[in-house]
C-alpha cells in the first residue's frame, strides 16, 4: 500500500499538460489547452485540460479527472499502478516489499502479464549483449546490417536462444506462472511439454504508447527453414495487433514537433530510419493499417507520409487500405523508393543528409501519386482507363473536406482529361451508397436497442433534488472562499463579512434541510468540517480525494466548460461573468433547492392524504390538509422570492 504523503508528492510533482502531451496532441487555448479524446473516436476537439485545476474532461464521451485518473483510464492499469507509473516518470521512490512467488501470483491478471513482459525483454536484451550465442548469432546479424548498439538499446531489442525451452525455464525459476507464458504467447503448451515461441529468433519488443512491453516480434535467422520468417506475441489482454504501432513511445514527441509521421512496414525499417536521423516513424508490423492505429495517428499529427518499396504489386495491394486514412481526414503523402530498395537498405546507401534530402523531394501526394501509377498501367487500354477513374474517384470520394475534395476533383479532371462534372458524378455516387450503408448499419443497431427490453417510463416529476444539490456544491467549490455578504452592526467589532461557503452553510443548517445525494451529502460534510476548521476550500483537496467517487464529482464540477451554468442561462445576456453574480446566484439555488424540497414533501403527503381518505382517518386526514396548506403557503413565497430576491 502506498501511503498517503507519497501519493501527494506524486500528485505534486505530476504536471497535467506535460503528462498528457506525452499521448495527445494539445493545443492552448485560452488558459486551457484542447485535443482530440484519446477515449473515443472525435473529429472535432472536445477533450479539455485545465492546468490551473490539475484535471481533464472530455465533453464528448464525458471522461474526466486528474492525472491519476488519465493514466489508469489510458493504460488500463489500476489505482496502485497509475500512482507507481507516475512515481516512476518523475522520480519518486515508492518503498514496497518485493513481492513473493505467492504474492505475485496473487497480482491481477493483466498487470502479472505486463511484469512477465518486462522480464522476457530484459532476458532476451541480456542475451543479445552478453550470452555467447547471442553476440555470435543476434548481434552479428544486426553488425552485418549496420545497425548501432545504441539503436539496439534505444528499442530494447534482443535474442531467444536456440534452446527450445530457454525462456520458460528461466521465467519458472524466478517464479512466473506457466498459465500467463502462455497467455502472452512467450510460451506454448502442448499436452506434457512446453517450448519457446521465439526460440533461435532475433527479438523486438513492442511497446505501448507508455513504454510498457506488450508484445513481441520475432525474426528466423535461418534461411533453409519452412518456419515464418516473422512471429508476432498472439492476441492477449495487454496485445492487440489492430490498436498497437511498433515504435510508438519513442516517436511520438517528436511526430508532434515534427508535425509529420512517416509510416514504414517493418520492425528494422524503424530502426534503419532512427538510425538515420528520421524519429518520427512508426511500423504496421506488416499488417494492413487498421482503422485503430490511423486514429492512433491522428492523435499526434494529420499527415502520415508512407514509404513504400520499389515493388509495383506491393504498393497496389497496398493502395486499397489507404482510403481509410483519407476517410479519417489525414492527409497523405508518399515516397517510392528506388526499384529493389526498402527503407533499411535506402537509408544505409545515402548519408543522412542526403537521406533527409531524398525523402523531403520524393514525398509526393497521394491521389497524385496514385493518378499517375494507376495512368501508367492503363496506357490506352479504355477499360483500364475507366477502371483507374472510378479508382482514382473512390479514393477522393472518401476525403470527409468537401474543400479538399473539389481540389482534387480540378486536379484530376486535368490528368485523366476527363470532364470534371463526371468525376463529380461519380464522387457523389460513391459517397451516396456509403451514407446509405452507413444509416442501414446504424438503424440496425437502433432496431436492436428497440427489441430490447425497455425500462418503465420514468415520470416527469423526479423526486429528487439532485440537480440543486449539485449546483450548490459546484458553487462552493469554484467560490466557496469569496466574500459575499457584510453584515453590520452598532458594535463595529461584531460586524462581519460572510463568504459563499458561511451564507450557504448558515441557510443550509438554520432550515434544518439535508442533501439525499450521498456523494453530494459527503461534500458539503467535508466543507462543513473545513469550514469549523477555519481552513479554505481548496479544489485540489477534493480533485486528489480518495474516495474516487468524490474525486471523479470534483473533476466533473470544476470542468471548464465555454459557456456559464444553464440554471443561470437568463444572466448569459449580461457581460458580467459568474463570480460577478454571485449575490443573485447564490440565494436563487438556496431558494429553488428549498422549493424543491417542499415539491416532494407536497407530493407525500398527497399520496398519503389519498390513503388516509380511503381508509377514511379523518384525524389523519385533517392533519395531513394542515400540513399541506403550510407547505403551499411556503411555496408561494419562496416561488415569489425565487423571482425577486437579491443580497443587497
Amino acid at each position: 500500500m502506498i501511503d498517503r504523503v507519497t501519493i501527494e508528492r506524486i500528485m505534486d510533482a505530476a504536471e497535467i499538460v506535460d503528462l498528457i502531451q506525452d499521448f495527445v496532441t494539445l493545443k492552448k487555448r485560452g488558459v486551457n489547452y484542447v485535443g482530440l479524446c484519446p477515449f473515443h473516436n472525435e473529429k472535432t476537439p472536445s477533450f479539455t485540460v485545465s492546468p490551473s485545476k490539475g484535471i481533464y474532461k472530455c465533453f464528448g464521451c464525458g471522461n474526466g479527472g486528474n492525472v491519476v485518473n488519465f493514466i489508469k483510464e489510458h493504460e488500463h492499469l489500476s489505482y496502485p499502478e497509475a500512482l507507481k507509473f507516475l512515481a516512476g516518470k518523475y522520480s519518486i521512490e515508492i518503498v514496497e516489499k518485493e513481492l513473493t512467488a505467492e504474492e505475485v501470483e496473487q497480482k491481477n491478471q493483466r498487470e502479472s502479464m505486463l511484469v512477465l513482459t518486462k522480464f522476457a525483454a530484459n532476458k532476451f536484451h541480456e542475451n543479445l549483449f552478453k550470452h555467447q550465442e547471442g553476440i555470435s548469432v543476434g548481434l552479428s546479424y544486426f553488425k552485418e546490417r549496420g545497425f548501432r548498439h545504441e539503436i539496439l538499446k534505444e528499442f530494447d531489442v534482443g535474442y531467444c536462444l536456440e534452446q527450445k525451452d530457454s525462456l520458460t525455464k528461466a521465467a519458472l525459476q524466478s517464479g512466473y506462472k506457466l498459465d500467463y507464458l502462455v497467455q502472452t504467447g512467450l510460451t506454448i503448451k502442448k499436452e506434457n511439454f512446453t517450448f519457446d515461441r521465439f526460440s533461435g529468433r532475433v527479438i523486438f519488443p513492442i511497446h505501448s504508447l507508455s513504454g510498457q512491453v506488450i508484445g513481441f516480434g520475432a525474426r528466423t535467422l535461418k534461411k533453409d527453414t519452412q518456419a515464418a520468417k516473422y512471429v508476432n506475441s498472439p492476441e492477449s489482454d495487454i496485445y492487440q495487433k489492430r490498436r498497437v504501432l511498433y515504435g510508438i513511445f519513442q516517436a511520438k514527441k517528436r511526430i508532434v514537433s515534427e508535425e509529420n509521421c512517416f509510416l514504414v512496414e517493418g520492425y528494422t525499417d524503424v530502426l534503419a530510419l532512427h538510425q538515420a536521423g528520421i524519429h518520427n516513424v512508426v511500423a504496421s508490423s506488416g499488417t494492413s493499417l487498421t482503422e485503430e492505429q490511423i486514429r492512433f495517428i491522428k492523435r499526434f499529427t494529420p499527415n502520415i507520409t508512407i514509404l513504400f518499396d520499389g515493388d509495383e504489386a506491393g504498393i497496389k495491394a497496398s493502395l486499397r487500405g489507404i482510403d481509410l486514412i483519407l476517410e479519417e481526414g489525414l492527409n497523405i503523402k508518399v515516397i517510392l523508393l528506388p526499384q529493389g530498395e526498402d527503407p533499411d537498405s535506402c537509408s544505409r546507401k545515402l548519408s543522412n543528409t542526403e537521406f533527409k534530402e531524398f525523402l523531403s523531394k520524393e514525398a509526393i501526394d497521394f491521389i497524385r501519386f496514385k493518378t499517375n501509377l494507376l495512368l501508367k498501367d492503363a496506357g490506352n487500354d479504355p477499360v483500364k482507363r475507366s477502371n483507374l477513374i472510378r479508382e482514382v474517384v473512390k479514393s477522393i470520394a472518401a476525403i470527409p473536406e468537401s474543400i479538399n475534395r473539389s481540389v482534387y476533383m480540378k486536379e484530376c479532371s486535368t490528368l485523366l482529361k476527363v470532364d470534371e462534372g463526371i468525376l463529380y458524378s461519380e464522387a457523389n455516387k460513391i459517397r451516396t451508397k456509403r451514407a446509405e450503408q452507413r444509416y442501414r448499419r446504424i438503424k440496425g443497431e437502433e432496431d436492436e436497442i428497440r427489441e430490447k427490453p425497455q425500462q418503465k417510463h420514468q415520470p416527469l416529476f423526479q423526486e429528487t433534488t439532485d440537480v440543486q444539490e449539485r449546483e450548490i456544491i459546484r458553487l462552493l467549490l469554484m467560490y466557496g472562499n469569496m466574500d459575499l455578504l457584510e453584515i453590520y452592526s452598532d458594535d463595529e467589532e461584531e460586524s462581519k463579512t460572510l463568504t459563499v461557503t458561511e451564507f450557504v452553510i448558515n441557510e443550509i443548517t438554520d432550515d434544518e434541510l439535508e442533501f439525499d445525494h450521498p456523494v453530494y451529502r459527503q461534500f458539503f460534510e467535508e466543507i462543513q468540517y473545513i469550514q469549523d476548521q477555519d481552513s479554505e476550500i481548496e479544489e485540489k483537496y477534493f480533485i486528489n480525494h480518495q474516495d474516487q467517487a468524490i474525486s471523479d464529482m470534483a473533476t466533473d464540477l470544476l470542468s471548464p466548460v465555454p459557456e456559464m451554468s444553464k440554471i443561470w442561462s437568463k444572466h448569459e445576456s449580461f457581460i458580467e461573468t459568474e463570480d460577478m453574480k454571485l449575490k443573485e446566484i447564490i440565494p436563487e439555488i438556496l431558494i429553488a433547492f428549498k422549493n424543491k424540497k417542499i415539491m416532494i414533501t407536497i407530493r407525500k403527503i398527497q399520496e398519503e392524504l389519498k390513503k388516509a381518505q380511503e381508509q377514511n382517518n379523518i384525524e389523519e386526514i385533517e392533519n395531513l390538509q394542515t400540513r399541506y396548506i403550510m407547505l403551499n403557503d411556503l411555496k408561494k413565497k419562496l416561488s415569489k422570492d425565487l423571482g425577486e430576491r437579491i443580497i443587497l
